[in-house]
């Protein structure tokens, strides 16, 4: 607490003095110096990349490779860069059929957020500079006419009316019009906001488009699935199921699968996986061991040895190549030590500290066949059911009827929702009870709250590197160093704060990661929509909204101290949150920078991946280990899309003020990279989730809008920080109609992005084998052209692939994934044996000591010895 009291210490003598240096115009040499370490880390990392992605193909081309859903799409020259441009030329059709509606999505937010930024870079070059360039802000102690800055301490009296002999039209028609350039806030402000408001409108019918075409045209199970919760204890059979949603008179019902209680089967198979890991390291040493012996037994050992006799002798011709030069014979080669077997230690009780040794082949073996008897057992019982189900339909527009329709007039009874895909579903949160998911919800909620006041304090300590004087007030000796060294000083004051930042929005979002799994939801879709939440929250209001408090930390903690007398001066208030996004732009363009040309290329090149294989690699033992190796890394999108998200905000709230084309070249810079990037990653080179929806598109707008907001606030900060009241009310219309269309677009466009219109799942489902008889029914409005995206794939591989994806998953048609059903693995998973190469290996005699372990449920948990 002491060092954050002589940081706000520092910064309140600094807020005044350096006002010059942070009205908008950033240091050179701090951004020169930014640039040029980025683009030479980043040109290492993408050179490294076009070198090693023809030579380590199981990696960069993983998709391609592993997966047959990257199958329609081209292959890349193993050239040095001729992989470049079929990459880009890859349509939005064929990035649709090969990453999904998800994939389609976020690279439709990169797309938008360059076309709002080339707009307003535009804008800011040809207007927005020249003008800030023509007027230039003075120190604020300096009395400003109309257009610039009065002094900071007088007074703002918002409804002050009494004894005003000034002219009320006075802020509205200056005297010197053609130089007060205060409209173009005001201008720029609703030209931006309506410019941000087409875009989303535009791109959301276009997606809402594509999305009704695409998955009205699919008829899988997923997509005629029920998650039906909420069901009362009378109806909790499948039969009872089946007959309710059939007395709807929406569809015929195909499969019912009620949840149950099936904990105790999935920790029996979890302990069986567990056993066969062990059993196949057991395998596993005892192979090198053999393999040992063999190295060792084809040596040549020279023995003492009696001469051979001379009737045994052959004759001298034959002899010369065959007998040594000593005149001995060699003898065979002699095993020189039997083979060994690994052991393990059992222990009889948690108590005792040195158990028996015993096999471990056999002791692994016969644990695993006691476990695959329970799991047998197991499947035969019978569980108790959960207010849970899934309901397959016979077709798409009944499960749509279904889901679009309240089903029960009792509350929280009987709710039916889309169904995630069956490789989507987490069993083991399917049997938790609703109280536990409450608790749970509240817990993660909590433990996030903690977490944010949390990492506010971090953002202390971080926001000092920001200026000199905050840390020569904490550490004076490695102030006065800085001031001596300028270069240094750069460093420490914009490269260190921006790469701390940057670190931290890598590794926090793992964290929140794991805590949406522990809220026991049902899907890991689900999850990944929770996880973008929580990590935007984190980004936004921690590196944005918390780091621009401490930005201009001194007026607040001059807030807090009086907080009456801050109230009063409300201008003092408007003054501190202008300083700080002033102060704060440098920051935010090396942030920009660093995120994009600096890091862009190491995620090309998978960095984490590549550093943490050999580490994977020295613990690798068994078969099963090196498989998991070579499997493609996972794509999530709660890891990437807060980071964007966050970077498009802060280049709107600073498109209109002072500097602002730096920021919006920077950040344009980033979403063109990271198109390209994202691009490459999400079609050949990391595995992601197939069965999309993308529901993550209105979360994406709900975010812009939010900048909005904050955009719009922030202009009309800037106003009346300039002592121009009337002006900065302008804005309020705009805020008002922003809120109110961001309400009018969640109950227009909202539903289409959760449900499908059922004219576009009767467009894509043939009822009738006659094309002719339907032709014939078909209305003149049924004839209009409509926009078909599948017509407009041009890649004859990609349409047949994607035809017979659908054809296949309809009802009636045999093909590899029509077993394909919502039920547990647990339940029906093989229980196969281990991978391993010889099994050709002999018990030992110790089957009393085994068979009384295993009966007794040791604990192996010792170490295999050999």
């Amino acid at each position: 607490m002491d060092a954050i009291r002589i940081f706000l210490a520092a910064a309140a003598e600094d807020d005044d003095d350096d006002f010059d240096r942070y009205n908008g115009s950033s240091n050179p040499r701090d951004t020169t110096i930014q640039l040029m370490i980025c683009v030479t880390f980043g040109l290492a990392a993408f050179l490294s990349f076009c070198a090693l992605r023809p030579r380590w193909t199981s990696l960069y081309a993983a998709r391609k490779r592993q997966k047959n859903a990257a199958s329609p799409l081209p292959e890349l020259p193993d050239t040095f860069f001729g992989w470049i441009k079929p990459l880009w030329k890859i349509t939005d059709q064929q990035v649709l059929a090969s990453g999904g509606l998800d994939a389609y999505v976020f690279l439709a937010f990169f797309k938008l957020a360059m076309k709002f930024l080339a707009i307003t870079l535009f804008f800011s070059l040809i207007v927005i500079k020249p003008v800030h360039d023509a007027n230039p802000d003075d120190a604020p102690e300096h009395n400003k006419t109309s257009h610039g800055l009065r002094n900071q301490h007088t007074p703002i009296h918002l409804f002050a009316t009494k004894n005003s002999s000034r002219n009320p039209w006075e802020d509205w028609v200056p005297q010197d019009f053609e130089r007060d350039y205060l409209w173009m806030y005001v201008v720029f402000a609703y030209l931006f906001s309506g410019i941000a408001i087409y875009l989303i409108t535009t791109e959301t019918r276009r997606i809402i488009e594509v999305r009704q075409e695409y998955l009205g045209s699919q008829t899988t199970v997923t997509d005629r699935t029920i998650r039906l919760s909420g069901i009362p204890v009378h109806l909790q059979d499948e039969e009872k199921i089946k007959e309710f949603i059939e007395s709807l008179d929406i569809g015929r019902v195909e499969s019912v699968t009620l949840c149950r209680h099936w904990k105790e089967l999935d920790q029996a198979i979890i302990a069986r996986m567990e056993t066969i890991r062990r059993l196949e390291e057991a395998h596993t040493i005892y192979q090198k061991n053999k393999m040992r012996e063999a190295r060792t037994a084809s040596l040549p050992l020279v023995q003492g040895t009696q001469p051979a006799p001379l009737a045994e002798t052959a004759s001298d011709d034959a002899q010369g190549e065959d007998t040594p030069l000593n005149g001995t014979a060699i003898l065979p080669p002699v095993t020189p030590y039997i083979s060994i077997r690994p052991r393990t230690r059992i222990r009889e009780s948690w108590f005792t500290l040195r158990g028996k040794q015993v096999d471990a082949i056999d002791y692994f073996q016969s644990k695993l066949d006691k476990a695959d008897e329970r799991i047998k057992q197991l499947r035969k019982s019978t569980f108790a059911p959960t207010p849970l189900a899934f309901i397959t339909m016979d077709s798409v527009a009944a499960c749509q009827m279904a889901i679009q329709a309240v089903l029960d007039p009792s509350p929280q009874q009987l709710i039916a929702n889309q169904s995630p895909a069956p490789s989507d579903v987490i069993w083991q949160n399917t049997y938790l009870s609703r109280r536990s998911r409450v608790l749970r919800s509240w817990a993660v909620t909590g433990t996030i709250v903690l977490l944010t006041i949390f990492w506010s304090a971090i953002q202390v300590p971080i926001a000092g590197l920001l200026t000199t004087k905050s840390i020569s007030a904490v550490l004076p000796q490695f102030g006065k160093f800085l001031e001596e060294h300028e270069n240094i000083k750069s460093l420490v004051n914009t490269q260190l704060p921006t790469a701390i930042a940057s670190l931290l929005t890598v590794i926090v979002p793992y964290l929140y990661y794991f805590l949406s799994w522990r809220q026991g939801m049902i899907s890991q879709g689900d999850i990944e929509l929770s996880t973008i939440s929580k990590n935007f929250f984190f980004t936004f209001f921690n590196f944005f909204v918390v780091f621009t408090i401490l930005g201009t930390a001194s007026k607040f903690y001059q807030f807090f101290e009086k907080f009456g007398d801050a109230l009063r001066n409300f201008q003092g208030t408007a003054y501190a949150l202008a300083l700080a996004l002033a102060r704060l732009l440098p920051f935010y363009v090396n942030f920009i920078i660093l995120q994009g040309i600096g890091l862009f290329p190491f995620r090309l090149l998978e960095v984490g991946s590549v550093s943490l294989y050999p580490v994977y690699r020295m613990g690798a033992k068994t078969p099963r280990d090196y498989a998991e190796l070579v499997q493609p890394p996972i794509f999530s999108y709660g890891f990437y899309l807060p980071t964007a998200l966050l970077i498009f905000i802060i280049c709107m709230v600073y498109s209109v003020l002072r500097s602002s084309w730096t920021v919006l070249l920077a950040g344009f810079a980033y979403f063109f990279l990271g198109h390209f990037v994202y691009k490459y990653q999400l079609l050949y080179a990391m595995d992601h989730q197939q069965h999309s929806t993308g529901r993550a598109w209105t979360m994406i707008c709900d975010r812009i809008f939010i900048g909005l907001i904050f955009f719009q606030a922030t202009t009309a900060g800037q106003l009346l920080l300039k002592k121009q009241i009337p002006r900065s009310g302008l804005i309020v219309p705009l805020l008002l109609i922003t809120i109110w269309t961001q309400i009018m677009y969640g109950r227009t466009y909202k539903p289409l992005m959760k449900f499908i219109a059922l004219r576009s799942v009767k467009r894509a489902e043939p009822y009738s084998d006659d094309p002719l008889l339907d032709i014939r029914s078909m209305t003149s409005s049924d004839l209009a052209p409509e926009r078909n995206v599948w017509a407009e794939i041009e890649n004859v591989h990609m349409r047949y692939h994607t035809e017979t994806r659908t054809r296949y998953n309809q009802p009636g048609h045999d093909s590899p994934i029509q077993g394909l059903q919502f039920v547990n693995p647990s339940l029906v998973a093989p229980l196969n044996g281990v991978w391993i190469a010889d099994k050709g290996l002999e018990p030992v005699d110790e089957p009393a000591v085994i068979e009384e372990a295993v009966e007794a449920e040791a604990e192996a948990d010792g170490e295999i010895s050999v």
